[in-house]
């Protein structure tokens, strides 16, 4: 497939997009079916004035006035039967295309890199499942019907007007080419508004997500000015593109129909004086008349449903970009299969900016069952280490081997289903207690089990006294909760897990002394015969590590026993000294 970027020619976007409709092609013949009788209807009305006046009111035709009445009622009759089920089945077919779409597009989102997510606000991102894939579904539906019904029922008025009379007819199609130059140039402006609409929703959503994601610390430092100057900033933006949008609309569809009048005009003039077109009857005459006059609401919705169309390819071109970016890298064949786990870093490099390396070709090992901190300043390179072993990035330079294999020959989910993982940032899901801790693949654990995990991490006793216990939702990141509370859970749910790798990054950060008191023992426990990878600050998370490795600027400086690293006065000495309050207190807690 090709990519759908700024640039892509609209016909590329749009045959994507129908192509999204082939599934349910016997649906769409079907409504196609329906908007052709839909417009066989409006030509077979207008042809209806021909017998009405010349039989009915000019020559009192006693078969023409029973006629003529009847054939009205069923004529509408079918017109309407033929739009409802057009309608319907084009609406089912539109929303079934946003349900694919918004389906691929979330599943792509599972599969993005790490760093993805970094380039792009979450704001953006749902703006593209949610507004950007409605507009791609006006074209799908409501622009594909009125696309194929108006166009079919401008040729069956067009060809009745060819029938009564190809030299009145020739005044109109020569307007063909003007209205079509018009509609060209107003496309181009359509889609660029588009384009810039779409991208100012996504900042609209993305300003709204911060306030209410922040609003804790905008009312504590008065930043409500600055988020309202934010918001009106970027609400301006989408007020000016969508007026501008406007206004091009509503001043192209006046300008066809005053054409289409010039053309009613001159036409009028020419029947009216005979001398151009000859003889022809009050009957033929105004049927002529009602064809050309019905003519105006069609060019009317095709003129105005260009605009979605081109917001819709707009759409298209943003939604098919992604769809189209790269995945996660999983290029390994290998599965890892093991109770124990063998760490080592080799020259290891990365960097997340071109201009800035963070590891500096890195080496260590952690044999199995080992218990290795990593200490270090902030920006020493700690936290990228505990995004790296997971392949939340790729490394740019040197290896990562676990159990002497390279990790990147081995598959992501197997390499992740042996890895445990509890960070400083919490993430928790607007559910219950229960399928928090039981995530994943872990769904289905039994609650004895998961009462067992929570008993370790020191969470039961908090979790019994809630509302509804293991079925209390915590709501949004769980906010319900206080941040011990989160944290333990977060320790619950990698006990649960039982990987032989654990990472624990700030795991205790969150915890007041006595919270880490208990935890600790249950951490201990976790941790007795697992390959653990530990980075902290807190005297107390370290100290019982075999090896501490000391950090700095993405380089090891020191490495040793807390013991042995405090007599060196080195390093690792002043990081402690620094932090001495802290240390001496987790001491005595001891």
């Amino acid at each position: 497939m090709s990519n759908s970027k700024p640039g892509t020619s609209a016909f590329t976007v749009y045959r994507r997009l129908v192509a999204y409709v082939i599934p349910y092609r016997w649906q769409l013949a079907f409504a196609v079916l329906a908007m052709t009788i839909y417009a066989l209807s409006s030509t077979a009305f207008a042809a209806l004035m021909k017998p009405m006046l010349d039989g009915s009111f000019v020559n009192r035709d006693a078969s023409s006035i029973t006629f003529v009445p009847i054939m009205i009622v069923l004529i509408f009759v079918c017109r309407g039967a033929a739009g409802f089920f057009s309608t319907y089945l084009m609406s089912s077919i539109g929303w079934n295309v946003v349900k694919r779409i918004r389906q691929q597009l979330f599943d792509k989102y599972l599969d993005l890199p790490t760093a993805q997510f970094d380039r792009s606000s979450s704001g953006e991102m749902i703006s593209r499942v949610t507004f950007n894939v409605h507009n791609i579904a006006t074209v799908a539906a409501d622009s594909l019907t009125i696309l194929v019904r108006d166009t079919l029922t401008i040729v069956g008025l067009l060809c009745l007007m060819l029938y009564h009379s190809w030299k009145l007819s020739l005044g109109f199609l020569i307007l063909g080419p003007l209205v079509a130059l018009i509609i060209h140039f107003v496309s181009g402006r359509f889609r660029r508004l588009s384009r810039g609409i779409q991208d100012s929703m996504g900042q609209v959503a993305s300003v709204i997500e911060e306030a209410v994601e922040g609003q804790r610390l905008v009312k504590v430092f008065g930043g409500r000015d600055y988020e309202r100057e934010q918001f009106d900033g970027v609400n301006e933006r989408n007020r000016h593109l969508n007026v501008k949008e406007t206004v091009t609309r509503a001043a192209s569809a006046p300008l066809v129909q005053f054409l289409v009048a010039v053309a009613l005009a001159v036409i009028v003039f020419l029947a009216s004086s005979g001398r151009f077109v000859g003889e022809i009857s009050v009957g033929v005459f105004m049927s002529f008349i009602t064809a050309m006059m019905m003519l105006f609401a069609p060019l009317k919705q095709l003129t105005m449903i260009n605009a979605k169309i081109q917001a819709g390819i707009a759409a298209g071109e943003n939604v098919f970009a992604l769809l189209d970016s790269d995945s996660e890298r999983d290029t390994g064949g290998k599965v890892l299969d093991g109770k124990t786990i063998s760490v080592e870093l080799r020259d290891v490099e990365f960097s997340y900016l071109p201009e800035k390396q963070v590891l500096k070709q890195l080496s260590f090992q952690v044999a199995a069952g080992e218990t290795v901190a990593l200490v270090g300043g902030s920006g020493s390179g700690k936290s990228t280490i505990a995004n790296l072993l997971p392949r939340l990035y790729d490394i740019t330079g040197g290896s990562i081997v676990i159990n002497n294999e390279d990790i990147r020959d081995y598959t992501l989910e197997s390499l992740r289903r042996h890895i445990s993982y509890v960070g400083q940032d919490v993430t928790l899901f607007n559910d219950t207690v229960l399928a928090n801790i039981a995530y994943g693949q872990m769904r289905g654990t039994s609650l004895q089990k998961v009462r067992e995990a929570c008993r370790i991490a020191h969470a039961d006793a908090f979790i019994e006294k809630l509302t509804n216990g293991y079925q209390t939702v915590v709501g949004e990141n769980g906010v319900m909760l206080s941040g011990g509370q989160r944290q333990r859970l977060a320790i619950a749910r990698a006990i649960l897990k039982d990987a032989p790798l654990l990472i624990l990054d700030e795991a205790t950060s969150a915890l007041d002394t006595e919270s880490e008191r208990k935890v600790q023992s249950g951490l201990a426990e976790l941790m007795r015969g697992r390959t653990t990878v530990v980075i902290a600050h807190r005297l107390s998370t370290i100290e019982n590590a075999d090896r501490i490795i000391v950090m700095d600027e993405g380089s090891i400086v020191e490495v040793g026993t807390h013991a042995e690293l405090l007599n060196t006065d080195g390093y690792y000495a002043f990081l402690q000294g620094r932090s001495g309050e802290v240390s001496a207190r987790d001491t005595t807690a001891q």
